[in-house]
Parts: structure tokens; sequence; C-alpha cells
């Protein structure tokens, strides 16, 4: 908690101490007070307690200890990909994805005052590269920084009339910030998907379309990951995201994580993972969830 600033620590103790009055009610994200993870929290689950960790490590510890019911961590961006580490993260938690939820981001550039000039936005690697295009165009240096809320509010306790921060518009009023300029993110259709965390696996109700998550190392002869994708392929399983990542030093096998429509149980998933598992040295399945928003395109 004392790595927050000074500034935002009144309002995260509050909401701890908010939180361990039900912690089954808790939703644990990472990021100061006004980041936008707080916001998703409160978009997924308007009656929730929203529990602020510093990093994503204790929010997912913090699940684990039963401080927070889950954890809503964000995933990926239309913008600017994977959020990083967070393929290592997930697996390495023990935690189950039970649900995802897809928002909208706004990101504001704010500062002290509207009248001096700008020569620095400090924020979050993510939302640096979601307004990257705007930075360059206005000669603005990107300084990264913990979460894009408690850079506002590092800003905030600052005496740098020249350095800003970007976050959501709400970090402005929490912090006591101008807003300098709105909506600055490259594009106005900029997305972030997060997926809750919980102890638990979850078992949605067979009455709409569902998503599976998991991960799987190929073995590491020719051809391993073209075998292991044909079974989804002749089996008619539709495999909506793949991406590889490296665990360990040796780079000798590669890591994979991937999202299918469709869940274990089903003949069809079933005979794909069945066969991708005899291609593969591990397969393990993350969370079977209901989608949030349809993947299939008519």
């Amino acid at each position: 908690m004392d790595s927050f600033p000074q500034n935002a620590l009144a309002m995260v103790e509050k909401m701890t101490e908010s939180a361990a009055e039900d912690s089954d009610k808790a939703i644990a994200f990472q990021g100061a007070p006004g980041a936008n993870s707080h916001l998703a929290a409160l978009q997924y689950d308007p009656d929730c307690l929203p529990l602020p960790c510093f990093s994503f490590e204790d929010a997912l510890e913090s699940v684990k200890l039963g401080v927070a019911g889950s954890a809503i961590i964000p995933i990926e961006n239309s913008l600017h990909g994977r959020v990083a580490d967070i393929h290592f993260l997930l697996p390495e938690s023990g935690l189950h994805i039970v649900a995802e939820h897809f928002m909208p981001i706004q990101h504001c550039l704010m500062a002290k005052s509207a009248d001096g000039k700008i020569k620095t936005a400090m924020s979050h690697p993510q939302a640096l590269g979601q307004c990257r295009h705007y930075l360059r165009d206005h000669g603005i240096i990107p300084v990264a920084y913990a979460d894009t809320a408690a850079a506002a509010a590092f800003v905030a306790n600052g005496d740098d009339e020249n350095a800003a921060a970007i976050a959501p518009p709400l970090s402005a009023e929490l912090y006591g910030l101008e807003p300098i300029a709105d909506a600055i993110q490259d594009r106005a259709d900029n997305m972030t998907r997060f997926v809750l965390l919980a102890p638990e696996c979850s078992i949605p109700e067979p009455n709409g379309p569902v998503m599976t998550t998991f991960i799987f190392e190929v073995k590491n002869i020719p051809a391993a990951l073209y075998k292991a994708m044909g079974g989804f392929a002749t089996n008619g399983v539709n495999m909506t995201k793949l991406e590889s990542y490296q665990q360990g030093s040796s780079f000798a096998a590669t890591e994979f994580y991937a999202d299918i429509e469709g869940s274990p149980g089903d003949p069809a998933v079933d005979r794909a993972l069945e066969e991708l598992s005899f291609h593969c040295n591990s397969v393990r399945v993350l969370g079977t969830y209901r989608q949030a928003r349809p993947r299939t395109i008519a």
C-alpha cells in the first residue's frame, strides 16, 4: 500500500477497509483509485467492493489469500495488444478465468494547470502505447509509471507545471488535476478486454456461447504446431486467439495461449483437445466462461 502516491493512500485505505468487511464482494484490481481497472470492476458488478492493489501480482495474491473474492485483470487491448507479463501471471496464479468484460478506453491528458507547456506525460505503458500518435504529434515525452490513476496522483502531488498524466477523466476529478485534452487515444474504438479470476472454476449454463481459454506447450519437433491445430479445423472448433511466448531461458519449446469457442464436454471440443494433447508436452485449461460479446460474425 505504501507504494501508492501519498495523495492516493487515504482513498486506498478506505476502499481496503470496505473490502475487508465483505471479502466475497471484493474485486481486486491493479492500480490506484480511478484507474481503468477500477472502472471495469464497477462496470462488471456495480455492487462490488473494488480493492486497489499496486501490482498485478498483488491483485492475484489477494484472491489466493481470500482478501478478495475475485480479481479483474486487463489481458489485451485493441490498439496495443496483450498486457505485458499477463500470460505468465495467469497460469502461475492457480486461479481460474470465470468471466470476461470488454470496456471502451478513453484517455485524458491532465496536469496541475492548463496554462503550462506540457513536456512529459506519465502513465502506464499500455496507455502510452494507445496514445503514441498524440504524444508524438505534440512533442510530448512519454514516461512509464505503474498505472494510469497513480500517475495522475503523482503529477498532482508534484510541483512540475510541465508534467502531465494520461488517465481516465475520473482521475482528474479525484486528484484535482486540470483536463488538458480528452479522448487522446489513437482510435475512438479503443477497447480493452478484461478477465475475472476466481479460486474456483465456473460451469456456464448451456444456453449461450461460451469461451474456453487454455495454454499448451508443443513438442519440439517439425510441424508440431501445424499438427496440433489440425484437430480444431477438422472438428469445426473456432479458435479466436493464439499467441506464443517463451517460458524459461532454453528457447527450445514454445508455449501458446489460446481462446476457443465452446467448452470441454462438447464432443467436438473434446476431440480437438485430445488431438492437441497428442502433439504437446502439456495442455492446461485456464477457464470456461460465458462470452461477453460474440466472436463469430455472420
